[in-house]
């Protein structure tokens, strides 16, 4: 029988795994009502702190990645009084010792456990070795360094897959850092969670009103090396397309391995929780893009804002059930300003009204009442009154 060293585990009162928005926002929000626990956050990057909304804006305002960075790793465990460990994976959870592994073989024996694991890209392209490093997803600061870094010669031809939020984000964005952009997406207009065809069709002809290229409907046939040192995109179509770079934006996928491995309960929508972000298991709670509560994944700002304050709540013995109110989604694209609030089931009609850059389209129930709504340009003032007349996403 093979015998392994017993090791001793560093005993922690509350451990937080991920250092995005989520994970810091709970420290920082605990900090702020008083709690004086012993934390560790653990990172699997740099742990420098950055607002995640921020990095599809980065290429069109010319910002560093130093400059995203409100402060380092370093600084920020100083601010809050916390442990960081930067690049410091898990390799387990033993949920019912209340024990987490490190890839360097460590012990962290904790008695709260939060995972803000975030979410990752989903892999939609099988892309040739020889070419994988031209290829891009930023899901991170680490991966705007990559991308940044990248583009650093001057303008590039850049591909952008994906016509949701971050791919038309960072269209816009590299667009408006004097790069060539072809989006490429296998829908038929852009957003098509948010906006129904007719406000599609509107963003559409503002891209390529701006000089953005449009390849819709259309999917990736091919991947090969060009003839002047650059990537040939070939789509279904047959026509291709000659880029410096692509960028992956076809998606994101919680990042639920570490729940799953433990025995928690989770679907691919996410790590399941109550309204306490409570998992299946006591003791242990998921925060952010990682957690699904009650049947919901919203993976947005507001909702993670608004559960960090219930769940520092809860921590510090006031327990308190997550509210999710009627928050729409601001699309950065300023190219055409786009806000909107998708009703939870798929809507089968949309009312569409007023034309050129101020359409609004509302989604209603069976019984004629406002379930959602999406607006583009000088329709966007109406995001509060609507705001108001929606049902919120979790009472």
């Amino acid at each position: 029988m093979a015998h392994t060293s017993l090791k001793t585990a560093t005993p922690v009162d509350l451990v937080i795994v991920g250092t995005g928005m989520a994970g810091i926002g709970l420290a920082r929000e605990l900090r702020r009502r008083g709690d004086t626990r012993s934390i560790t956050l653990l990172s699997a990057d740099s742990g420098d702190e950055y607002s995640k909304p921020l990095l599809s804006t980065g290429f069109g305002k010319r910002l560093a990645p130093e400059a995203l960075a409100r402060q380092s790793g370093e600084a920020l465990a100083d601010e809050l009084n916390v442990t960081l460990r930067a690049n410091a994976r898990v390799a387990g959870l033993d949920a019912k010792a209340r024990q987490l592994t490190l890839e360097n073989g460590e012990l962290l024996a904790f008695d709260r456990l939060v995972l803000a694991t975030g979410a990752r890209p989903r892999a939609a392209l099988e892309v040739p070795d020889a070419l994988a490093e031209r290829f891009f997803s930023v899901n991170d600061l680490d991966d705007y360094r990559r991308f940044h870094a990248a583009l650093t010669r001057g303008p590039a031809r850049v591909a952008v897959i994906g016509a949701g939020l971050v791919g038309c984000e960072f269209a816009n964005d590299l667009h408006a850092g004097g790069h060539r952009v072809t989006l490429i997406a296998p829908e038929a207009t852009p957003l098509p969670r948010l906006l129904p065809p007719p406000l599609g069709k509107a963003l559409i002809d503002a891209f390529e009103a701006a000089g953005i290229a449009l390849a819709l409907h259309r999917t990736v046939a091919a991947i090969t090396p060009g003839e002047h040192d650059d990537i040939a995109l070939t789509l279904d179509d047959g026509q291709t397309h000659h880029v410096d770079a692509v960028l992956m934006a076809t998606g994101l996928a919680p990042r639920i391995e570490l729940a799953q491995q433990a025995g928690l309960e989770t679907q691919p929508s996410g790590i399941q929780v109550d309204r306490y972000l409570q998992t299946s298991c006591e003791r242990i709670y998921a925060l952010g893009d990682a957690a699904c509560i009650d049947g919901v994944n919203a993976m947005y700002v507001q909702p993670l804002q608004a559960s960090v304050k219930a769940l520092a709540a809860t921590l510090t013995g006031e327990p308190t059930r997550v509210r999710l109110g009627a928050w729409p989604v601001i699309v950065k694209t300023p190219l055409l300003p786009v806000v909107a609030y998708p009703p939870v089931e798929p809507a089968s009609h949309w009312q569409v009204e007023g034309e050129a850059d101020a359409l609004a389209a509302f989604a209603k129930d069976k019984d004629g009442q406002l379930v959602g709504f999406a607006l583009t340009g000088r329709a966007v003032k109406r995001k509060v009154e609507l705001s108001r007349a929606v049902p919120a996403l979790l009472g």
